[in-house]
C-alpha cells in the first residue's frame, strides 16, 4: 500500500506524454521554446544520481531519461548569487568579482545581457516566477528588463507565528524546519508552478522562454504534511559523516569556513537541547527536496498536455548544492563535492536521444552558449563557456575540467576521479573520488600526487577580479 504522501507524488505528477489542451494552437515554423527550470539548493543526495540514494526525485528522473543527463555536473559558485549571476550573465565570478551573495552583479556589470535579455531581444517572449535572480534584498537583484512578463512575490510562504522548532537562540527565522503550510497552495513554489501552467494553456505566436524558478528546499526547510509523510523518522537515512574529518583541512579551508562555522557548531547545542534535532533537520530537508520534485512535475505535466511539447527545449539545474552536516558542514559555501556537485539535465527534440548519460564533469557556465546554439542564435562574445551541443548529439568532445570558485583567489577543478581545491593563501586540497567519494582523505600532502596537482593547477584562473561592492 503506498502511504498518501507517496501516491500524490507519484500519481499526480510523474511526467505524462500526452498533447493538446485547453484549445491553444500548435506554433508553426518558428524557433524552438525553451523551458528554463531552476531548484534552489538541491544536492546529489537525490534517486536521479542513484537509487539507492534516500531522496526520492521520481520527475526528475523521469526528466532524465527522456535527454541528457549530466551526472557529474558543477555549479560555478556554491553561492546562489554568483552562481546564478555567472550562469545568466555568462560570465565567472573571478572575471566579474560578484563572489558573495551580497555582491551587486547589476551595478558591477551593469551593460551585461543576460540569457533572458538575450533571448528577449532575439525575439522571443520571455516570462518567468520564482527565484530566477538572486533575491537579496527583496529582489533587489531581479533583472525587470530582462522579461516581458515576471509574477513578483514573496519568495517565502507566510511564515509560522512562532519557529517551529522552537530553537529562537539559532540563527534567524530561516533557520527553522518543519511542517508548514497547512495548504499546499499556499506556498511560493505552488504560485510558481500554477503560473506555469496557466502560461502554458495560453496561445502563443512567437516562441517564448519560460522561467521557472522552484525555491525550496532551500531553507526554511517547511514543506506540507504529506512530504514528510514520505520520509518516516523511523527509517530515516543520515549523512555519513566522519568525525575528526576537518583535522586534515588546510589553512585555506578552515579560513573561508569560520564564517559559516556557526551553523554547524548551533547544531550541536541543538542537539543537547532535543536529540532528535538534527534527525529532524534531515528530515525536513528530505521532504522539501521531495516536494520541489513534485513541482517539478507539475510544471511538466502542463508542457506535455500542451501543443508545444514537441518544440520545447527543458534545462533544469540547481545553483549549488547542500551539506547536512558532512565534514561538520551545513550549509553550501564550500568547494568540496556536496556544496558544488548538481543536477542538470538537457532535452533539446531533435538533437539529445533518450536515455544519454554523460558521466565526464561538466559546469553550468555550459548553459547560455548551449542554448543559444540550440536555438540557432549566435551567442554574445566573450562567454566563459562553451556549447555541449556536439555532445548532445552523440559526437566526440573534448571537455576541460569543471572549474568552481567561491569568494576572491579560492577555486576547485574536476577532473576524471580528482577533486583538487586551491586557497587564495597557496594551501591546497586533493581528493581520489573513486576511491574516496566522501572526500575524506587529503591527498594534497603526499609527494606521490604532485605531479596530479600540477596537472590540475593549470586549469585554475590566474585573474580573480577584486570583489564588487555589496547591496547594503
Amino acid at each position: 500500500m503506498i502511504p498518501d504522501g507517496k501516491a500524490l507524488l507519484l500519481a499526480n505528477c510523474l511526467l505524462p506524454l500526452a498533447g493538446g489542451v485547453c484549445g491553444a494552437q500548435p506554433q508553426e515554423n518558428q524557433k524552438p521554446n525553451v523551458l528554463f527550470l531552476v531548484v534552489d539548493d538541491l544536492n546529489d543526495w537525490i534517486t536521479l544520481f542513484d537509487e539507492n540514494n534516500p531522496v526520492r526525485t521520481p520527475n526528475m528522473e523521469e526528466l532524465a531519461h527522456r535527454g541528457t543527463f549530466f551526472r557529474n555536473a558543477y555549479c560555478p559558485s556554491p553561492a546562489s548569487n554568483p552562481s546564478r549571476s555567472s550562469i545568466l550573465t555568462g560570465l565567472r565570478p573571478n572575471e566579474t568579482g560578484v563572489y558573495g551573495n551580497s555582491s551587486d552583479w547589476r551595478s558591477a556589470l551593469p551593460q551585461r545581457v543576460t540569457l533572458q535579455r538575450f533571448f528577449k531581444n532575439n525575439g522571443y517572449y520571455v516570462a518567468g516566477s520564482g527565484k530566477i535572480f538572486h533575491h537579496h534584498k527583496d529582489w533587489a537583484y531581479h533583472d525587470n528588463a530582462s522579461f516581458n512578463e515576471y509574477l513578483m512575490m514573496s519568495i517565502n510562504e507566510p511564515y509560522p507565528p512562532a519557529k517551529l522548532n522552537r530553537l529562537d537562540w539559532y540563527g534567524s527565522r530561516n533557520t527553522d524546519w518543519g511542517i508548514w503550510p497547512d495548504d499546499i497552495s499556499k506556498t511560493a513554489d505552488y504560485k510558481s508552478a500554477e503560473f506555469a501552467v496557466r502560461f502554458l494553456e495560453e496561445k502563443h505566436d512567437q516562441p517564448f522562454m519560460l522561467n521557472i524558478g522552484i525555491y525550496k528546499p532551500h531553507s526554511p526547510f517547511f514543506a506540507p504534511e504529506q512530504f514528510f509523510d514520505l520520509y518516516p523518522a523511523s527509517e530515516l537515512k543520515m549523512p555519513s559523516r566522519q568525525e575528526n574529518d576537518t583535522e586534515d583541512l588546510p589553512s585555506g579551508a578552515r579560513t573561508l569556513m569560520k564564517p559559516t562555522r556557526w551553523f554547524w557548531e548551533g547544531m550541536v547545542k541543538a542537539m543537547a537541547e532535543n536529540p532528535d534535532s538534527y534527525r529532524d533537520f534531515v528530515r525536513a530537508y528530505q521532504a522539501c527536496a521531495g516536494f520541489a520534485d513534485y513541482m517539478v512535475g507539475k510544471v511538466i505535466s502542463a508542457l506535455d498536455k500542451s501543443p508545444y511539447s514537441d518544440n520545447t527545449i527543458i534545462v533544469l539545474w540547481s545553483d549549488n548544492g547542500f551539506h547536512l552536516g558532512e565534514k561538520d558542514h551545513i550549509e553550501k559555501f564550500a568547494l568540496w563535492e556536496k556544496s558544488t556537485h548538481v543536477p542538470y539535465i538537457i532535452i533539446a527534440p531533435g538533437v539529445t536521444r533518450p536515455g544519454q548519460v554523460v558521466d565526464k564533469p561538466v559546469d553550468l557556465m555550459t548553459i547560455f552558449p548551449t542554448l543559444a546554439e540550440l536555438c540557432g542564435l549566435t551567442p554574445p562574445d566573450g562567454l566563459s563557456g562553451f556549447s555541449l551541443v556536439p555532445l548532445l548529439r552523440n559526437e566526440k568532445m573534448d571537455l576541460p575540467p569543471a572549474l568552481m570558485t567561491y569568494m576572491k583567489g579560492n577555486h576547485a577543478v574536476r577532473a576524471g576521479k580528482w577533486r583538487y581545491i586551491i586557497y587564495a593563501d597557496g594551501s591546497e586540497e586533493l581528493y581520489d573520488r573513486d576511491n574516496d567519494p566522501g572526500e575524506l582523505n587529503n591527498l594534497a600532502q603526499v609527494s606521490a600526487y604532485t605531479g596530479v596537482k600540477d596537472s590540475l593547477r593549470k586549469y585554475v584562473p590566474k585573474y580573480n577580479a577584486d570583489q564588487v561592492k555589496d547591496l547594503k
